[in-house]
């Protein structure tokens, strides 16, 4: 019996789902640090596995992966990664480093990895303008911010208690990239939100004020502004 052969539309496809699973030994870097309490290696390992995430599925839509091969689950893959890198390290490193204290660490980090997988477990969590229903668990973003604002234990908690609420609420968040309404304005936030933290990295998470209160306001801006669009649901729209 011959052996099917190989496409190169299929090799191209295949190579799309080993660039996904590369953020799995990426995950498996920044949980090697945070055991070992180096939070400046943690989040830049998490940031490379953000990276990865976020160039994959423009390259799946563009190779047609789906299609290629049927048979294979990208969203499975990026399902179980993104658990890993969003919600399972961060966690990890909010109980790890008695960031709140060692009984709220422990606390929180239980909250988030529940909410969370429950989330997961949601086949509904995208609206038809693609914004995510819910707080979408990007826990990194979170506790990546926690760690350079350093704003108190009560003032962290908190923002994780009502946090994994939202999970669960008909609220909308902003899918950056995705959500059509407002692209511009979102995406150079976002992208201004990435660079701030990119030179919190660089400054050893030890960040300056303006850099502190710069991830603040942009944080604040893509935590709310998929709500305000909700409520507005013309903002943003070309008028006929």
């Amino acid at each position: 019996m011959k052996k099917k052969k190989v496409t190169a539309p299929q090799a191209k496809a295949f190579s799309v789902h080993l660039l996904t699973a590369s953020g799995s030994f990426l995950a498996f870097l920044s949980l090697v640090a945070a055991s070992e309490e180096r939070w400046l290696a943690m989040f830049w390992w998490l940031g490379l596995a953000l990276l990865v995430d976020g160039i994959d599925g423009p390259i799946a839509r563009r190779l047609q992966v789906k299609d290629v091969l049927p048979t294979w689950s990208g969203d499975m893959l990026d399902n179980i990664i993104d658990y890993v890198t969003y919600v399972l390290i961060p966690a990890f490193a909010l109980y790890q480093s008695g960031f709140m204290g060692e009984g709220l660490s422990f606390l929180a980090a239980a909250i988030i990895v529940v909410s969370s997988a429950i989330y997961y477990a949601d086949t509904g969590i995208k609206t038809t303008e693609n914004f995510f229903k819910g707080f979408p668990v990007v826990w990194n973003m979170v506790v990546f911010v926690l760690f350079v604002v350093q704003p108190g234990e009560y003032v962290a908690m908190g923002a994780v208690v009502v946090s994994a609420i939202l999970t669960f609420a008909p609220i909308h968040f902003l899918h950056p990239v995705r959500v059509v309404r407002l692209r511009v304005l979102n995406l150079s936030i976002f992208l201004g939100w990435c660079g701030l933290a990119l030179i919190a990295l660089l400054q050893g998470l030890q960040a300056h004020t303006y850099i502190k209160v710069g991830l603040g306001v942009t944080s604040i801006y893509l935590y709310f502004i998929g709500a305000v669009m909700q409520a507005l649901p013309q903002l943003g729209r070309k008028r006929p």
